[in-house]
């Protein structure tokens, strides 16, 4: 067996090298995902349903994203948010001790806008 395919069987082993928040609007939801890349280069994609898709590179991973109309929060400035109807000081990424706790706020309803 690799070492990759262990890791992969305990994910708590993997180093997470870089952390990113993407997000999209669905019928008046903003819906957060969570990209993670590890040490081995293999990426995670947390979504707002609490499942991990396992992708084999970041590149790989952020174009599902894209292909899902999401958009990493690194890249929005306040033009972006503005067409989310959110300000850009608004758009803070859900917390929680763990991914259990976490999956109740990657959606929530934005304010009708007039």
């Amino acid at each position: 067996m690799s070492d990759n395919f262990e890791k992969e069987q305990n994910p708590d082993e993997f180093i997470i090298e870089h952390e990113q928040w993407w997000l999209t609007i669905f019928h008046r939801q903003l819906v957060w995902a969570r990209l993670r890349v590890f040490d081995s280069g293999i990426a995670h994609v947390f979504d707002s349903t609490g499942n991990t898709l396992v992708y084999e590179s970041h590149e790989i991973a952020a174009a599902a994203l894209m292909d899902a109309e999401f958009r990493s929060l690194d890249g929005m400035d306040d033009d972006d948010a503005e067409q989310f109807g959110i300000l850009l000081e608004d758009l803070v990424p859900p917390e929680a001790d763990d991914d259990n706790e976490i999956v109740p706020y990657m959606m929530r309803t934005l304010p009708e806008t007039n």
